[in-house]
């Protein structure tokens, strides 16, 4: 059995965290308004949601260090829209949501980011069309395996380029209008599905421009992180990654 009691939860740039962030936010999620949908206390999914709300803790520090580094001030805002928390995946639209330091740090490396070409909707021939997707994320495989088309809700036209990755290429797997999934990340099981998005026309504009820049800043944010935490973030026994194939409570059974 793994130590998922060690007095810390890991370290950024060399410097432990301590094991009372992580308490403290499961006691929140256990005391608050959802905590009859939590898992039960000591079960695997237990231990897996604490390894999730780990990983959101250790987000936010990093963007702290991150931001003093960079001299940039905690910025306020409203939470994540749907399409942006699943364009971001559900650790970094969390720690987006709960700390004005990965705001601060959000916009500054989202500044840089350039639309792809593709995204265009001037592109003569884009490899990346739009479609229409609907999503769900539901807490077990058995619920999610039962979904239907009926059961998720539209994200609107998007290119399936700004998802993350598995969600994506299952979508592509797929003839139109297929139900893809249960995908499964940290937070859940996915349930998708596409179709064509309408050629715009001068009555159905396509994104505007000012959303595919959002978009593409979310993207180049998410790959940011994906760099950083493998460089500076150690983990520890027992509190690994959700999606480690390694640790003991990370089994997908068909």
């Amino acid at each position: 059995m793994t130590h998922v009691h060690a007095p810390v939860i890991g370290r950024v740039d060399g410097h432990a965290v301590p094991r009372e962030l992580l308490d403290a936010r499961l006691r929140d999620l256990r005391e608050g308004p959802l905590s009859a949908a939590l898992p039960t206390p000591g079960s695997s999914e237990d231990r897996q949601m604490a390894r999730w709300v780990t990983q959101v803790v250790l987000t936010e520090v990093l963007c702290e260090r991150e931001a003093l580094a960079r001299g940039l001030a905690p910025l306020e805002g409203p939470p994540l829209d749907r399409l942006a928390a699943v364009e971001l995946g559900s650790i970094n639209a969390s720690a987006y949501n709960g700390s004005p330091w990965v705001r601060a740090v959000h916009r500054s490396v989202a500044a840089s980011a350039r639309v792809p070409s593709a995204w265009s909707p001037a592109s003569p021939a884009p490899s990346s069309p739009l479609h229409l997707v609907r999503h769900a994320l539901f807490a077990d495989e058995r619920a999610a395996a039962s979904a239907t088309a009926d059961d998720l809700e539209p994200l609107g036209a998007i290119s399936l380029d700004t998802l993350p990755a598995a969600i994506a290429s299952a979508l592509r797997g797929l003839p139109y209008g297929m139900v893809a999934g249960p995908i499964r990340d940290a937070l859940g099981w996915h349930v998708a599905i596409a179709e064509p998005a309408p050629a715009p026309s001068d009555s159905t504009p396509g994104p505007s421009d000012a959303a595919l820049v959002a978009a593409a800043g979310r993207r180049a944010f998410a790959r940011w992180l994906d760099v950083q935490r493998a460089a500076r973030v150690e983990l520890v026994p027992g509190l690994e990654h959700p999606g480690d194939p390694r640790q003991p409570d990370n089994h997908h059974k068909h």
